[in-house]
């Protein structure tokens, strides 16, 4: 490793150069303590409530979910019997997509990266035993998280909980589908309607039910810096409030039971500002352009905790020692719910070994590293409140620059975000490979004789596949044919005339239409999405 001038300019991965030291005027320069505030109180900067862990830790929600549904359950189990406090569900691609597990194009994704879900069946047994009333329940889900919102809620009613007393949270951020991973289906003007009919359904039918959790988390895992992270965040966030708002539904009505998915791998103190920043930042827009009222709806409640491109392929036992660090970040950070990828997660569906380490590591912040005696312990610091103000302004500037360009949906729909995003991921890969970005074990230190060390890899199963999928052919013998079509010729009416389509993707999802089918009415009306292809300058083109 090479030796660092100790006087050379040092930069945060958002820009922001970072100084040799900070005194108070670097905090008055910055902004002052203007937007600091009481934990609990507006503008919120030091943590949503007064006494913050203290009176209540972060849930601890371990994301996992593979194969089928009684697999997936007895993971659900094993995860809450050693302590964790909410449950964070993967589903395969087949499902994220729209796809029924027997489809062709589903062939050999089937329950490989999360469980795989056709119909209202799938949940009955993946929640059976759960007591939803003491568990909340995170759904990592895009494209058809209308569907899997509305199979959700009916398998909470089948099994006797209330409705309007039910917590838990859906992803359902169409938007970063489409500059992130991919998962997208319809088109974006259509997807933005269908997060409308979420939070329209569920403010009036499930109200303490979070139907989105705006995702900059996968933002960040493309290549956005952290302060584009939290400021595309926002916009997004934005355009589902003027959706929701255009429809008549007061901000106050549904702004509280949003959230936010946040990323963190990189530098502590930028990583714990960016929160700090991030939450004053929210809660002035909210109040400033919307005119909220409530406290409540002007908070960033959100999860932390993982960052799954800070972790390497080499050396995975380093990635425990990352994954300490992710959990401290996020403790100080004053996330409200925390969830840390695991150390073979580079290599594989997570083991019960690996996810037992990382909920230790956040059980151990609690119990043993005094995270949860006093709020914001990094409040004050010269450093920490100077950097918090600098990313704070940066992510305004972002903010103002997307407005003026048309704004976050067009800037999706024209590829714009997408491009830059790709671009910077692609220097800081480079970066990387030349050591000019130093990743421990990969670039620096690193023993080119090191000892192998195993990783207990997960199987797939091609039997589990044809399990679910002869599964899926017998609920569609049994189920009601007469009552399935008639509830899919309603989605389809509903789709055409406008309607809220949650109603008749509930009654649908009732019946035991599978999302497949319900896929392909809404298909049918509003066309399926294509990529636009854009190049960024600085992105080298193929010769």
């Amino acid at each position: 490793m090479n030796k660092r001038d100790p006087l050379a300019p040092v930069r945060n991965e958002s820009g922001i150069e970072i100084q040799p030291l900070y005194t108070a005027e670097d905090v008055a320069a910055s902004g002052g303590l203007e937007m600091l505030g009481r934990p609990g109180e507006y503008p919120f900067t030091r943590g949503i409530h007064p006494l913050m862990y203290r009176q209540r830790p972060f849930t601890m929600r371990q994301y996992t979910g593979f194969g089928n549904a009684s697999d997936t359950n007895q993971r659900f189990k094993f995860l809450i019997a050693n302590g964790q406090t909410g449950l964070n569900v993967a589903f395969d691609l087949a499902t994220q997509c729209g796809l029924d597990s027997d489809d062709p194009a589903a062939v050999g994704e089937v329950g490989r990266v999360g469980m795989a879900v056709d119909t209202l069946a799938d949940f009955e047994t993946a929640f059976e035993g759960i007591d939803l009333d003491r568990i909340t329940v995170s759904l990592t889900i895009n494209g058809s998280a209308a569907i899997l919102i509305a199979m959700y809620l009916a398998m909470a009613e089948k099994y006797g909980f209330d409705l309007s007393k039910l917590r838990g949270t859906a992803q359902n951020d169409i938007l970063k589908e489409f500059v992130g991973r991919g998962t997208w289906i319809f088109p974006v003007e259509p997807s933005i309607r269908l997060v409308g009919d979420t939070i329209e359904y569920c403010a009036e039918h499930a109200p303490k039910y979070s139907p989105v959790s705006v995702c900059g988390y996968h933002i960040r895992e493309s290549g956005a810096t952290p302060t584009q992270e939290m400021a595309w965040g926002f916009c997004i966030a934005r355009a589902y409030a003027d959706e929701v708002i255009r429809r008549g539904v007061a901000v106050d009505e549904f702004a509280g039971r949003l959230s936010y998915n946040f990323n963190i791998f990189g530098n502590l103190f930028e990583q714990i500002a960016k929160f700090r920043a991030g939450r004053g930042l929210w809660a002035k827009i909210v109040k400033e352009e919307y005119g909220a009222r409530e406290p409540g709806s002007m908070w960033l409640r959100m999860i932390a905790g993982g960052g799954g491109g800070g972790l390497t392929l080499e050396q995975p036992e380093n990635n425990i020692v990352r994954g300490a660090y992710y959990a401290l970040i996020a403790a100080l950070s004053g996330a409200q719910t925390m969830a840390l990828c695991c150390y073979d997660e580079a290599y594989t569906i997570p083991s019960e070994y690996a996810q037992r380490i990382s909920l230790r590591t956040m059980q151990l912040l609690v119990e043993e590293m005094g995270l949860a005696a006093t709020v914001d312990p990094l409040g004050g610091s010269f450093y920490v409140e100077t950097l918090t103000n600098r990313m704070r302004s940066e992510m305004e500037r972002i903010i103002r620059e997307t407005d003026a360009a048309g704004g976050i949906v067009k800037l999706i729909s024209e590829g714009v975000i997408q491009s830059q995003v790709s671009a910077q991921a692609y220097r800081m890969q480079r970066a990387i490979e030349s050591g000019a970005f130093p990743k421990v074990g990969v670039n620096v230190y690193r023993s080119e004789t090191e000892e192998g060390h195993a990783v207990e890899m997960h199987p797939y199963r091609a039997e589990d596949a044809r399990a679910q999928v002869h599964a899926l052919q017998r609920v569609k013998a049994e189920r009601d044919a007469v009552a399935v079509a008639q509830a899919l010729g309603r989605v389809e009416a509903d789709a055409v005339a406008g309607h809220n389509l949650m109603p008749a993707i509930v009654e649908a999802v009732k019946a035991y239409a599978s999302v497949g089918e319900i896929t392909q009415r809404l298909v049918g009306v509003f066309g399926r999405y294509r990529e636009p292809i854009r190049f960024d300058e600085a992105f080298p083109q193929a010769a």
